[in-house]
């Protein structure tokens, strides 16, 4: 289902320098936010210093986001590593057409994040939890 939002240029070109970890995208994540429901623009970014929990404060409680981060962690044999992860926030208690218009727009947004493996949906916090749905999905791709 295509609903005609577009993705901003910013968010592909912040996306790649993000992926090689260039200046002034070394972060921990981005947070998009569909404005005007037209256009796909970054809404929030988290320092390198910021972690999955700080992420998670920075999605809006009732109402949907798209987010993409680098979560750091250690594989089955000890190696450290990281993965790219789009997470896409659609709690159970957002507005119907802000849910609908999410879930329609979503694609265009993937598109653009190209080498991001990992996708997630969210509808509640506890699918949102680290140790129990987030971790788990992670170390699959390892």
């Amino acid at each position: 289902m295509s609903t005609g939002v577009a993705v901003d240029d910013a968010v592909s070109s912040a996306f790649q320098k993000f992926k090689l970890g260039q200046d002034p995208y070394k972060l921990r994540y981005f947070i998009y936010k569909i404005e005007n429901k037209k256009t796909i623009v970054i809404e929030k970014q988290g320092e390198l210093s910021k972690t999955y929990d700080d992420f998670v404060e920075d999605l809006p409680e009732n109402d949907c986001r798209y987010g993409l981060i680098d979560i750091e962690f250690e594989t089955a044999d000890g190696r450290p590593t990281s993965k790219l992860v789009f997470i896409s926030w659609n709690p159970d208690n957002s507005p119907v057409r802000s849910k609908m218009l999410y879930s329609g727009s979503k694609e265009a947004l993937k598109s653009a994040l190209i080498g991001v493996g990992i996708h997630v949906n969210a509808c509640d916090h506890s699918e949102l939890d680290f140790e129990t749905a987030i971790l788990p999905v992670v170390k699959k791709f390892a």
